[in-house]
């Protein structure tokens, strides 16, 4: 009887720890897609930045 009650407890663990891993596989993808259109938005702007002079801020 003592090993069914581990080994019961330990499915739910692994049940549990397998819905943990696939919320955080989630939430990876959602950042890792954020990432790259900030980068693309950086990319972007500096690309558009490029043809400015290079002059020294009003406040030297």
């Amino acid at each position: 009887m003592q090993v069914e009650m581990k080994i019961s407890f330990m499915e739910d663990t692994v049940a549990t720890l397998n819905s943990l891993v696939a919320e955080q596989r989630t939430e990876l993808d959602t950042l890792k897609t954020i990432i790259e259109r900030m980068e693309a938005r950086l990319l972007a702007g500096e690309e558009s930045m490029g043809d400015l002079p290079h002059r020294r801020p009003p406040h030297y």
